[in-house]
């Protein structure tokens, strides 16, 4: 692991004197200036103002983020800043938010820690008025979190990219240019990202809220309907526009009637592109796009339909083509689709009992509404549709841990003309906020009741109130008054309209409503609003009448049946659930998953009206501010705690911090959790002022504490490693200088011992008959050959190679020596020569002196096959002769102090064929015929060496000839330098017990989990220390010992015989396996002498246990007989028993393993620290990854295939009914007639193989043999 170095600035080292202070920078003038604070929590002044003028500031200054605490508020720029590129993304990422500028990244950074550290789910709650931002803020997030939660499976990145190709989709789909935002949500959205116990995005769903289905069928003045008909109208294909007709939008009623075509800032061509492009990330098919476009089609052509009203006052189309087109695209007949547009059936009862069916006409104005509901449903199926298919196609893939939720819903809306659909919007912001106040305000103050904590009450309003006059049915709310109406004038809408005002009435005792004739005042949090009854109860029914049911149910497109697939049932008397029915109950199922998670918050503001990037209106900033309660929320974080958790949980988290609760990242505090905890606290330095304790929980005060524990936490693990990287560096640096300090020995004396050998076979061969010098038996000489240099560079040396003519052969010895020469009637002298030996021959130069220069000529070569023996006195002079074959120079007579070493060097070149004749004189050939003898006499008058004179030698006595070399002689005693140094290694070793070490605690189960197991420790051969007293004549004999205990194998044997592939294990009939594994695939992991493979489990039968028989007592040992003598037997030293290694083999079948613990297998399993708890100590879990089984055609069951990731399949689109000819496709109005029909769809391509996996068996192997061979 390596250390990871602290951000920041480079500062000068301490030296051991006084402290030095970083230079400081002169950059820092140029730093941006801060404007207002970054945390209102820091404000002077608490009020509303106060905090309006400080979003004011940083708004103006560009700073559109600041913080109350961990919520962040969020005010809308209308402008791109360039703060959500990658570079700014990386900046937050593992920061806590004080260490950076608030920020909605900071936000997303702080719920995926939260979620990978506390393994708790996470949301985030984004809340303000319709354009304040919150779309934008749920895009960044999602940004943020595909960004940073890692993976590399190809399953992983395609969760990333659907989930971000989601917002494109949903966009055109579900959002709308309104008179306050070109990008207004006209829908809720909750989006849930699923994550594996890697932090790593493995699933994702999205649940829908209430779809502004109305806006499908009209808008007012400069709005516009949703986007997806703009871009499509605008941006179709040539082949779409043929098949499904289609013009511009401004051909069409339902998307020209509000006169805004086009929005600035909105290019629907290119959006209509990333709708495209996002549909096909989310893996829909061109059938099912094709489908979907024909739905919107449908959807278009049906706002043409035109009625007008006849002299009875029925309606009647006004082109019929229109509808003949519309039938052709729903696959239905035309004249079916005229007759439920302008009529309905009516069925009369009796007394329970069915009546008569009349076929009742409609006007213009009854047939407009059932056209516009035809629409609308059709629709808001086809957005459900989608969602559905969205969350098929981002199912998890793997076991889902944890949960982050982002919540982006409609904003607060007050309209001059109000309905029910606002009603509804502002009826789930009125939860958002109840949410909100009880975890924020009401929950918080009644916990610190609860847990005792000291604590300053906050008054705050609580619009709980306002949520029981919505949704109470006792006393009836507004809701359960529209349903009453609904049920007791159902023909009616204007009737039971009527109903619903007298009910309203009743409702008059609450403070927050006021009935006012035709319309009602609801006083929610963020402001007052009037709602107008008319048309209520009817869209409160949102149900369509069963001739349009029955027109779907007799289409011949399957798509479109699937849209309605969800009939009510006619013959059932339960009445249908109504719209505020299922906004209530999707409020409640939404408030339910808010709660079971840990929610951050951000708040957002819109800044004005006009969607200005320069206009700051105060007036209407100052009412979010109000309704938003952001002064309770500063109140609150000022007064209240940041953090807070059970001990439990403190303990299991931050254990690590305090040497009192941890050793060695073991638990062992053994005290309860509540003293636990504040023993960390202490430890870690924290002030008393900065956390409680209550009855169940620590509060921790400011966030800023909470941080450093994090921090602290995070680098305990590095500190760790390093601590450990250190000790390791130390014992290599031991192990090194040891082996250094063995290295410098062994080259210190290496050569030494090499030149003894040569030393000791010259004393050899001189044993015994020739006197010695000292020098030749001091310890230190050594025998080095080469005297001359004539194997190096040397200029003498490099003379004396060329002079003998060496070449590339090598010198054996090379010394200058005193060869004896003869003179004319004169007696022989000695004269200078130099000596060369090598492997062939004896070479013998001299230097001469020629006009002055120097010159080194070879004398005489003498071939080492020539050389009979060599003759040498037998007193210590340094003379000798080297007898030869019969030759005119005679044989050579020299003087050589090296004279041992010299004859050594012949009889080594010679393997000894040399004689060596050694007497009182010496006789050698003066030249071929003439013989002459040199004398030697003992002379103690000589000083130093010997003397030559006239064939006499005279020479002074010497060492004995038994004589051998000294011993080496002993180094001067200098301080031993301890090769551990420093603090990291204590001094000492392990036969040193004078130091005591503190004792290593026992572990302890974590608070809330069971007792840790027991390791199981081998027990080493203990050798003994001191020799036991023998047993006495009357001593009992030791107990026998247990017998070794056989491990408990479950042994099978083959019922059939099977030949087994690669991966799996032939089997004859009775052969006897052990088991090694199962899966519940049929096939089983057996061994077999030795070897590993798979074999199927019906061909196996398992062998009953061997009943283990009791082992009979060994005898008593043998008395020994007595001692001989009284004198004590020596003991000899115990000798140990090798451990004999079984030979390994690499298993080219074997399942890839870890070889080095920490490290991953690398056949995509988990890593062995993250393997569930059921995984048995062989690391099986009950079941094998798929890539590691056989694949055999053999065998009763053989194993499954291993299936690709599912794809979800396209809707089948069924032909059509065979009972009729189908009705022929008519001419368009004012088109050009359109293609046969949809594109065939595209071949979904197979997710790429898995990469190949590498087999460690062989390095497993070798390892093992290691360990074996140690």
């Amino acid at each position: 692991m390596a250390i990871s170095k602290k951000a920041g600035k480079k500062t000068a080292p301490k030296s051991a004197g006084a402290t030095k202070v970083a230079k400081a920078d002169w950059k820092e003038g140029f730093k941006k200036k801060q404007a207002g604070v970054s945390d209102m929590t820091l404000l002077t002044t608490i009020d509303n103002d106060s905090i309006n003028d400080n979003l004011k500031k940083r708004w103006t200054g560009g700073e559109i983020y600041t913080y109350i605490g961990s919520v962040l508020i969020s005010v809308n720029p209308f402008k791109d800043l360039g703060i959500y590129t990658d570079e700014t993304l990386q900046k937050y990422k593992g920061k806590n938010r004080l260490e950076v500028p608030p920020h909605v990244f900071s936000i997303a950074e702080s719920a995926y820690y939260n979620m990978n550290a506390y393994h708790e789910n996470q949301c985030v709650i984004i809340s303000g008025e319709s354009g304040a931002g919150k779309t934008e803020a749920a895009k960044r997030i999602m940004q943020y979190i595909a960004a940073v939660s890692g993976g590399e499976d190809n399953s992983i990145q395609e969760i990333k990219e659907m989930v971000l190709a989601t917002n494109p989709l949903l966009e055109s789909f579900g959002c709308a240019k309104t008179l306050r935002n070109n990008n207004s949500s006209r829908h809720g959205k909750y989006l849930e990202i699923m994550f594996n116990d890697h932090g790593e995005p493995n699933g994702a769903q999205i649940t829908n809220y209430l779809l502004e289905k109305g806006r499908v069928v009209g808008q007012i003045e400069n709005e516009r309907n949703f986007h997806i008909f703009y871009q499509f109208t605008k941006a179709a294909s040539e082949e779409q526009r043929e098949q499904f007709g289609l013009q511009g939008p401004d051909a069409y009623s339902y998307t020209s009637m509000s006169n805004c075509l086009d929005v600035q800032g909105i290019n629907d061509s290119n959006d209509y592109a990333d709708t495209l492009n996002a549909m096909r990330i989310i893996g829909l098919s061109d059938q099912e796009q094709n489908e979907i476009f024909r739905m919107l089609a449908i959807t278009l052509w049906l706002g043409n339909v035109q009625f007008q009203e006849m002299d009875d006052g029925n309606a009647t189309i006004s082109d019929t083509g229109v509808t003949d087109f519309i039938a052709y695209l729903m696959e239905v007949d035309s004249a079916m689709v005229q007759k439920v547009l302008t009529s309905k059936v009516v069925e009369t009862q009796r007394g329970g009992r069915r009546g008569s069916v009349y076929d009742v006409p409609l006007n213009p104005a009854q047939a407009t509404a059932g056209r516009d509901a035809l629409a609308k449903a059709i629709y808001n199926n086809l957005f459900e549709w989608i969602v559905a298919r969205i969350n098929v196609s981002m199912k998890a893939r793997s076991a889902t841990t944890q949960v982050i939720g982002i919540l982006d819903i409609f904003g607060f809306e007050i309209f001059e003309d109000n309905s029910f659909e606002q009603l509804c919007i502002n009826y789930v912001n009125e939860k958002l906020q109840q949410i909100f106040i009880e975890l924020t305000l009401k929950t918080e103050q009644e916990e610190y009741v609860r847990e005792q904590i000291k604590w300053t009450p906050i008054n705050y309003f609580n619009n709980k109130i306002v949520c029981d006059l919505i949704e109470e049915r006792k006393p009836p709310g507004i809701f359960a008054a529209l349903n009453d109406a609904c049920a007791t004038a159902h023909a009616d809408p204007a009737a039971a309209d009527n109903s619903f005002v007298q009910r309203t009435a009743m409702l008059s005792s609450n403070a927050h409503f006021e009935a006012r004739g035709s319309q009602f005042l609801v006083r929610h949090y963020a402001g007052d609003v009037m709602y107008n009854i008319s048309g209520m109860t009817d869209k409160n029914k949102d149900a369509l009448v069963k001739d349009l049911f029955d027109l779907v149910g007799s289409s011949g497109n399957q798509f479109l049946q699937t849209l309605f697939s969800d009939r009510p049932d006619p013959s059932s008397k339960k009445r249908p659930p109504t719209a505020g029915d299922r906004i209530k109950a999707s409020a409640g199922a939404l408030v339910d998953n808010l709660m079971r998670a840990q929610p951050s918050y951000i708040r957002t503001i819109k800044p004005n009206q006009n969607r200005s990037a320069t206009e700051y209106d105060s007036k209407a900033i100052l009412h979010q501010i109000k309704y938003l309660g952001l002064q309770e929320n500063i109140r609150v974080r000022r007064a209240g705690f940041a953090y807070r958790n059970t001990f439990e949980k403190m303990v299991e988290r931050f254990y690590l911090l305090s040497p009192s609760t941890s050793y060695a990242g073991e638990y062992t505090w053994q005290g309860d959790t509540k003293s636990g905890c504040e023993q960390i606290l202490r430890d870690t330095g924290i002030a008393k002022d900065e956390w409680q304790m209550g009855v169940t929980k620590a509060f921790i005060k400011n966030p800023e504490t909470l941080f450093a524990l994090e921090t602290m936490r995070d680098r305990y693990w590095h500190n760790m490693a390093a601590r450990i990287q250190r000790a390791w560096r130390n014992y290599w640096r031991y192990k090194n200088e040891c082996a250094r300090r063995i290295q410098r020995f062994w080259k210190n004396n290496k050569e030494a011992l090499e030149y003894a050998k040569v030393r000791d076979y010259g004393h050899q061969v001189l044993a015994g008959r020739k006197e010695r010098r000292r020098y030749s038996l001091l310890s230190y000489r050594r025998f080095l050959g080469d005297y001359l240099d004539v194997n190096g560079k040397s200029i003498v040396g490099s003379d004396l190679r060329s002079a003998c003519g060496l070449g590339a052969e090598q010198a054996t010895f090379s010394s200058k020596v005193q060869i004896l020469v003869s003179r004319l009637a004169r007696s022989s002298k000695p004269g200078p020569r130099f000596l060369v030996v090598t492997a062939k021959a004896v070479y013998i130069a001299v230097t001469s002196n020629k006009d002055g220069q120097i010159h080194t000529s070879l004398e005489r070569k003498i071939p080492l096959i020539t050389i009979k023996s060599i003759s040498m006195s037998n007193l210590r002079d340094d003379w000798l002769a080297l007898n030869c074959n019969a030759s005119e120079e005679g044989d050579p007579v020299l003087h050589c102090h090296f004279k041992t070493e010299l004859t050594a060097n012949l009889l080594t070149l010679t393997q000894a064929a040399i004689n060596v004749v050694i007497g009182p004189s010496i006789e050698y050939a003066k030249k071929k015929d003439k013989k002459a003898q040199i004398q030697f006499v003992r002379d103690e008058t000589v000083t130093k060496d010997d003397v030559y004179k006239s064939h006499t030698v005279h020479v002074p006595s010497g060492e004995p000839s038994s004589s051998t070399s000294r011993p080496a002689a002993k180094r001067k005693p200098g301080i031993v330098r301890p090769i551990t140094q420093g603090k990291l290694l204590r001094a000492g070793g392990p036969s040193d017990k004078s130091k005591t070490y503190r004792p290593k605690p026992a572990g302890q189960p974590l608070p809330g989990r069971s007792a840790p197991p027991a390791a199981v420790k081998s027990t080493p051969v203990a050798h003994p220390k001191s020799v036991p007293a023998r047993p006495t004549r009357n001593s009992v004999p030791p107990p026998p010992p247990p017998p070794p205990k056989e491990p408990d194998v479950e042994l099978y044997k083959a019922k059939f015989a099977f030949e087994g592939q690669e991966g799996e294990i032939s089997l004859k009939k009775d052969d006897t396996v052990e088991l090694v594994e199962k899966d519940d695939n049929g096939w089983w992991l057996v061994r077999k002498d030795g070897q590993q493979g798979w074999a199927p489990n019906n061909y196996l039968e398992l062998v009953p246990p061997k009943a283990k028989a009791v082992p009979a007592a060994r005898p008593p040992p043998a008395r020994p007989p007595p001692p001989a003598h009284a004198t004590p037997t020596p003991i000899s030293k115990p000798t140990v028993s090798a451990i004999s290694a079984k030979s390994l083999s690499a298993d080219a079948s074997a399942k890839p393993v870890a070889v080095f613990p920490g490290l991953a297998p690398l056949n995509g399993s988990a890593a062995p620290w993250k393997k569930s708890a059921g995984t048995s100590v062989n690391g099986s879990s009950g079941s094998t990854p798929a890539n590691s089984r056989p694949s055999s055609s053999l065998g009763a069951k053989p194993p499954p295939p291993v299936a690709t990731k599912p794809k979800p399949a396209p809707p089948p689109i069924a032909s059509k009914p065979s009972g009729g000819k189908p009705p022929a496709k008519p001419p368009m109005p004012t088109a050009p007639r359109p293609g046969a029909g949809a594109a065939p769809p595209r071949a979904v391509s197979k997710p790429s193989a898995p990469a190949g996996q590498l087999d460690l068996a062989a390095a497993l192997a070798k390892r093992a043999q290691k360990i074996a061979d140690d």
